[in-house]
């Protein structure tokens, strides 16, 4: 029985390794600095005290601990010759980073439903969204996410791993894992992928369902500037959306069968290291209250620090 496995990773690359080091370290340093960043502005930030600006925080900070279950082992695994993990290790890594995955997810799809209600119903929207109804979303998002992660982790690692332990990839990915499997994992894969439609496909129509309404929406204002300032609020969250599940449809809405390992790496790898950099980037940049807030934020710690 495997008692460990070998996480091939970038090892191919050979001495392109150190340089992928390089660069990974530096994108996980401005994902850690930019999600942090986010969440203290709004913590501190009154003006930002809004349902909207709530889970981009819990966003952000989800954000943070999806890519550090991922990105220092592999980080660690790029210097090192024994690219190894144990077996229950494997299985903690998959559990973790599918639950703050499909939290997030979620959360995507609620942020959607929090655009929807203030644009289409803003005089409702204080009801719709108070913050008993924001509390329980988030509480919902982490848990359905965290229960879907088990059920998948426990079909995955139920299966006898008896021969081959060597996983074509950086981190215990439900395809590359499930490939090892010494016994036929059909029936396996079937469950799996109901799972991927009702965590990926589900949320996504959702968010459809409502951007259209939205659309519809914004198109009936009268004035210019109202409906550029509308768009503009909606902007960032569908740039995170295609993006984030455009590649985890690509990935895990197919047979396993169908995996290829320098394809889907190169996929995996947007939507573990450049999603959750966009998230930030695109939060902060295009955001003008945000701007604002982060400016008022260092504006407060400068003058602090000159009065000391």
């Amino acid at each position: 029985m495997v008692t460990e496995f070998f996480l091939l990773g970038f090892s191919s690359l050979g001495e392109i390794q150190l340089a992928l080091f390089v660069v990974f370290l530096f994108l996980y340093l401005v994902i850690l600095s930019g999600n942090v960043t986010i969440v203290s502005v709004i913590r501190q930030d009154q003006s930002l005290h809004t349902p909207m600006y709530f889970f981009l925080g819990i966003l952000s900070t989800s954000e943070t601990f999806y890519t550090f279950v991922i990105l220092p082992k592999m980080l660690i695994n790029l210097l090192s010759v024994a690219q190894t993990i144990c077996f229950i290790c494997c299985a903690i890594q998959m559990f973790f980073f599918l639950g703050f995955a499909i939290t997030n997810c979620l959360l995507l799809g609620v942020m959607g439903y929090d655009r929807y209600a203030a644009i289409c119903h803003p005089l409702h929207y204080p009801i719709l969204m108070n913050w008993q109804v924001c509390g329980k979303l988030a509480t919902a998002c982490g848990i359905g996410g965290f229960l879907a992660s088990l059920t998948i982790v426990n079909l995955v690692f139920s299966l006898p791993f008896c021969g081959a332990n060597k996983i074509n990839h950086y981190f215990c990915d439900i395809s590359p894992v499930i490939h090892l499997a010494c016994t036929n994992t059909d029936v396996h894969e079937f469950v799996i992928f109901i799972c991927g439609v009702l965590v990926l496909v589900v949320p996504f129509l959702f968010i459809c369902v409502s951007y259209s309404c939205i659309l519809r929406t914004i198109l009936k204002i009268p004035s210019a500037e109202g409906r550029r300032k509308a768009f503009s609020t909606c902007a960032s969250h569908l740039t995170v959306v295609i993006v984030h599940y455009g590649c985890a449809s690509y990935i895990y809405l197919r047979p396993t069968a169908n995996y290829v390992s320098s394809k889907d790496r190169l996929v995996t790898v947007t939507y573990t290291i450049v999603t959750p950099l966009l998230n930030p980037m695109v939060y902060s940049l295009r955001n003008k209250d945000v701007q604002v807030a982060l400016r008022k934020v260092l504006g407060k710690k400068a003058s602090v620090q000159l009065y000391n």
